[in-house]
């Protein structure tokens, strides 16, 4: 069976997902980190406060697949959902490798 939802639906749908992965925040002066544990040494998401934003290319693949979007469209999202949860405006996004994500 098919179902025709509407973009924001979708989005909603995608939101709750990473809603429910409980992202520990950490604050630095500079940077806003998304981990999935307090242990974690990297970040899946790492935003900086001159609004630029890194997302791991685990993260995104995991969203991809899981929503059966592209790269392109799950980083979009990501990052829409990023804007809605810190209530700020990303002006770029880029993917990044996670060993590049230490936390400082």
């Amino acid at each position: 069976m098919k179902y025709i939802i509407t973009e924001s639906q979708f989005n909603k749908t995608v939101f709750i997902y990473l809603d429910n992965q409980d992202f520990i925040l950490i604050e630095t002066i500079e940077d806003i980190y998304f981990l999935n544990s307090e242990e974690d040494k990297n970040a899946q998401i790492r935003y900086n406060k001159g609004r630029w934003c890194f997302i791991t290319f685990e993260l995104i693949d995991e969203i991809s697949s899981f929503f059966s979007l592209d790269e392109d469209d799950s980083q979009e999202i990501i990052g829409l959902w990023i804007e809605d949860t810190l209530k700020i405006k990303i002006s770029n996004i880029f993917p990044l490798d996670s060993k590049h994500m230490h936390i400082i």
